[in-house]
């Protein structure tokens, strides 16, 4: 499959047409291991928060509470990466590999500063973190240790990002796929080891989500910067030579995505606020439906890094029909995924909290709002993909302001006004009103937006 995707964008690059069905059997081929690669990223946190979940509901309610925290950092590191490899993919679509190579070089360079932004941050805010974020005393220090932990990795997880990003622009998904899946294996042995052999709880969970990104980043890294086709460094004999417009490019993708992780994980951690009022058993319900919630939508981040290349290429490449083709399709085998997805976590809700809790009053209530989310899912595909295409052709502005509008106005006004009666079957019943409404704009601006027109690299 990769050798025939491989070919398939080749024959992109070169200006040669496609079947109908090559163009499915190319998204499918991309698709299906950064699918995997994003399923396996999430079996990760799903196997922390169960193992962490058998220590009882206030170990799970100090990783819950700043979940959302987390994410954010992963976040901006994402943004981070993406602001440079969506400018690989649209050399790699002009076949000026040299330029992509040159590309890759600034990315490394600026990750080197920008990781430790990020680590002085998280050491300067892990000890206050928890209270500002509305958690008692009794779960403080456990979330504390857990983000400081978490912080001193931003250096790798942030090199795994890189190096992730930069291969799938290049149409190299089965390596980032492959390291994931190791990532997980290494999670599981590391977090059995310390939470279970060592005793040390919430830290030792963290301990071992670190050492494997640690082991994982550092092999992701010399895959991609020797061994790649496209993108191994060794490839060039010219001298390196810095180039202010890469990082300017760099700027003007990264930003609008950028500002919008940091304003949608605040509206994150403003749900936080709302969900912590309700106890910790909601905390711990809240935290776990999202795990398993995480585990529907991943095929549909997985197709949406396929769009993203996708696009990238083909608008690189010039060939702007068959870049909004690929659009339309992947949006479209996107959404029935999901809607299938969506259908299989409302049969077996009961099933997969289960795993993650042995306590029946979490159960309960996350099987009751995972059911609540379930409709939803086709449309927050639509969100997902729609804003993926919009990114592999640089536009990254308007889908920020949808993203965000759609966020602070609808989700966050209905969640704080539906939890005041309903708790949290409120608060999720207002994320399944929002994405069915974000999912919506989305669909609108794939069909009747200029976001083909939205941003050209400046080729330097």
């Amino acid at each position: 499959m990769s050798k025939k995707s491989d070919s398939l964008l080749e024959r992109i690059r070169n200006g040669m047409e496609l079947t109908n069905t090559e163009k499915l059997n190319l998204i499918v081929g991309l698709s299906i291991p950064s699918i995997l690669a994003q399923v396996t990223s999430v079996l990760m946190f799903f196997i922390d928060a169960s193992m962490v979940g058998h220590l009882g509901a206030k170990a799970s309610a100090s990783i819950g509470l700043i979940e959302s925290t987390t994410w954010l950092m992963g976040s901006l590191m994402g943004a981070f990466a993406t602001g440079f490899s969506v400018q690989v993919a649209h050399f790699i679509g002009a076949n000026d590999f040299q330029k992509a190579r040159q590309v890759f070089r600034h990315a490394l360079i600026c990750g080197v500063f920008f990781s430790i932004l990020l680590v002085t941050i998280g050491i300067g805010i892990h000890h206050s973190l928890p209270y500002w974020l509305g958690g008692g005393a009794d779960i403080a220090s456990d979330s504390s240790k857990y983000f400081l932990i978490f912080s001193l990795t931003l250096p790798f997880i942030l090199l795994f990002h890189i190096s992730a990003s930069m291969l799938k622009c290049a149409g190299d998904m089965k390596t980032p796929s492959m390291m994931s899946i190791i990532n997980c294996i290494f999670d599981i042995v590391f977090n059995y080891l310390f939470i279970y052999i060592l005793h040390l709880g919430v830290v030792g969970a963290a301990i071992g989500t670190s050492l494997s990104f640690i082991i994982t980043s550092g092999v992701m890294a010399y895959l991609a910067i020797f061994k790649s086709k496209i993108l191994a460094l060794r490839i060039d004999h010219i001298p390196f030579v810095w180039v202010w417009g890469y990082l300017r490019n760099a700027l003007k993708i990264s930003a609008p995505i950028a500002v919008q992780n940091v304003l949608m994980s605040g509206a994150q951690i403003v749900s936080t606020l709302i969900v912590a009022p309700l106890g910790n058993i909601a905390i711990a319900s809240n935290s776990f439906a999202i795990t398993v919630e995480s585990l529907c939508y991943m095929p549909g981040y997985g197709i949406g890094d396929a769009a993203t290349t996708l696009v990238g290429q083909t608008h690189g490449a010039g060939r702007m029909d068959l870049c909004r083709n690929f659009a339309h399709l992947t949006v479209r085998l996107g959404m029935l995924v999901m809607a299938f997805m969506g259908l299989v976590m409302y049969i077996f809700a009961p099933e997969l909290m289960s795993l993650l809790s042995p306590i029946d009053s979490i159960c309960e209530l996350g099987t009751t709002v995972l059911r609540i989310e379930a409709f939803a899912e086709p449309f927050f595909a639509a969100a997902i993909i729609t804003a993926s295409v919009c990114v592999g052709a640089g536009d990254t502005l308007k889908p920020a302001i949808i993203n965000l509008c759609s966020m602070w106005f609808v989700r966050l006004t209905l969640a704080y006004w539906l939890s005041q009666s309903m708790g949290l079957k409120g608060v999720w019943i207002a994320m399944a009103i929002e994405l069915t409404f974000r999912g919506g704009m989305f669909l609108i601006r794939l069909y009747w937006g200029n976001w083909l027109k939205g941003f050209r690299i400046q080729k330097i």
